[in-house]
């Protein structure tokens, strides 16, 4: 069974798979889709700011940052 989460929630590397962008700002989806952030997408997070925002991330093969509260919009399944 897979555990459903937002990619904010995942700690230091952990991967997980993108199932679903959670906005109904279609400028902001667009933004994330432009990004490479789809859902069926692995991501691994790499390291995350002392204070915890940005959130490092690993994603079709090159790191990128995201703040927190972008993080909190992307839901992710754990992989077993």
């Amino acid at each position: 069974m897979m555990a459903t989460k937002t990619l904010a929630q995942l700690a230091i590397n952990q991967t997980a798979l993108i199932t679903k962008l959670n906005t109904d700002n279609a400028q902001y989806r667009n933004k994330l889709l432009a990004m490479g952030i789809t859902p069926g997408c692995k991501v691994n997070i790499v390291r995350t700011a002392p204070l915890g925002d940005p959130i490092q991330i690993t994603i079709r093969g090159f790191q990128l940052c995201l703040r927190k509260t972008e993080a909190e919009t992307i839901q992710v399944e754990l992989e077993d």
